[in-house]
């Protein structure tokens, strides 16, 4: 394994080569993704206003007053259709999908098949 600094710049050089490909617009907001080692935390944001839309996290209070989730990526699903549903409250119901230099796998998949059965189109 290399160290830190040299996965993070390598995990950055991906982030904006992905961004880079993406484009959104007022219409298809993006959905950006952001897995730490213990939570997850999804938004969507408008890039023309520059404003986020809607948020949700693993560490806020709805999440925790939740049952124990069985595994990380069980909560990964939790989010995805949590955060569905608030886009969904705001009118928001296409949007791109960033995976912001994360493998498509794993918590990051399971966060946007969350999103998707909630009623996201991505």
């Amino acid at each position: 394994m290399g160290s830190t600094n040299a996965k993070k710049m390598a995990w950055r050089k991906r982030k904006t080569r992905i961004r880079k490909n993406i484009v959104s617009t007022a219409e298809r907001p993006r959905l950006t993704v952001f897995r730490s080692t213990n939570h997850i935390y999804g938004q969507i944001v408008d890039d023309v206003t520059g404003t986020t839309l809607a948020s949700a996290c693993s560490n806020e209070k709805t999440v925790k007053e939740q049952p124990k989730f069985d595994s990380k990526v069980a909560k990964a699903v939790f989010i995805g259709k949590l955060l569905a549903q608030r886009a969904l409250e705001k009118g928001v119901k296409k949007v791109v999908f960033d995976r912001n230099g994360f493998l498509y796998h794993g918590r990051i998949k399971a966060f946007s098949d969350g999103a998707r059965e909630a009623g996201l189109d991505f």
